[in-house]
């Protein structure tokens, strides 16, 4: 993407010092907020602050809120990203000083892995216990995988990402991959699970799937992954994932079939028993989609009476 020349004099302008360089090689390797930034470069957060924010406004470094926490990431798509990556890419990470960096990058990344886990360990009961009722986790990732194909899209965008396991399946096909989810808490296991798989570049963001700050046919896939029946307006996020997709872009939706387990709303606080295949063509059409697969997976055969059956559907943008 060319570049005005005052946009590009801004951007040097802005990476011309040794801190700010350094700024730049560890955004790249993912997004931190400014307490993580002041341990890797062991400076004082007023003094990292004014990096950021003077690379900020020159369109290399991207910022955005996350409750309390500000969350600081390379530029995409627009201003002097590619600049930021270009500068990014010519530094030598055999340099003592980016050395060190990649240390501490380690260290922090270590943490939120340690976090992440105490948050699952003290919440697995809950996850497991639901688990216990349903197909097995590798079988509805097959179905997923079958139902999303192999071809590669621009944008990806998953929905209610929780623990970001649906940008681990599919991020590698995606040229950009984001995350959105209201939980700072499944952000933060999220942002662990993905360093782990080396996908520090997908985004991770905090929103509202039902209200999103995202553009108009910008997404080319959009999944939504065992999240309706948690919401009070399931036909609000199934307008919006339409919204921001592309004509002819596919949203993928993953819930439960209709059941009648009672316990499931009382105790892990499912706002919907199940989503209903008619509410499903129904809300598709609404928002200028049509449904055009739809399959179902049967609870273990020892469940059939009291399991939950988990129903996928492909909708396309017309």
């Amino acid at each position: 993407m060319a570049l005005l020349l005052d946009e590009l004099l801004a951007g040097l302008r802005a990476a011309g010092e040794e801190t700010r360089l350094r700024l730049l090689f560890i955004l790249s390797r993912g997004e931190f907020n400014v307490s993580e930034l002041t341990t890797i470069l062991g400076q004082s957060q007023p003094r990292v602050s004014r990096h950021l924010k003077l690379m900020v406004e020159a369109g290399l470094v991207q910022r955005y809120r996350e409750g309390a926490w500000m969350l600081f990431r390379l530029q995409t798509g627009t201003g002097n990203a590619e600049l930021a990556n270009m500068l990014a890419g010519f530094l030598d990470a055999g340099d003592p000083r980016l050395v060190r960096d990649l240390e501490r990058i380690a260290q922090v990344k270590a943490q939120r892995q340690a976090d992440a886990q105490a948050y699952f360990a003290e919440n697995a009961e809950n996850w497991n216990a639901i688990r216990a009722y349903h197909v097995e986790e590798d079988k509805a990732e097959a179905m997923l995988r079958k139902l999303a194909g192999e071809g590669r899209v621009g944008r990806y965008v998953d929905l209610g990402t929780g623990t970001g396991r649906m940008l681990e399946l599919f991020a590698p096909l995606a040229d950009e991959a984001i995350g959105i989810d209201l939980s700072r808490e499944m952000l933060s296991f999220a942002r662990a699970s993905l360093g782990q798989a080396n996908l520090d570049r997908v985004q991770v963001r905090q929103g509202d799937i039902c209200n999103l700050a995202m553009e108009d046919n910008s997404a080319d896939l959009v999944t939504l992954h065992q999240v309706l029946h948690f919401l009070d307006d399931p036909a609000g996020a199934i307008l919006e994932a339409l919204r921001i997709l592309r004509p002819s872009g596919r949203l993928i939706v993953a819930d439960f079939a209709p059941h009648d387990l009672e316990f499931l709303r009382e105790q892990f606080h499912h706002r919907r028993l199940g989503i209903a295949h008619y509410d499903m063509l129904a809300w598709a059409e609404a928002g200028g989609g049509k449904v055009f697969r739809h399959e179902q997976l049967s609870p273990p055969s020892h469940l059939v009476r009291e399991g939950l059956s988990v129903a996928f559907w492909v909708v396309e943008k017309r």
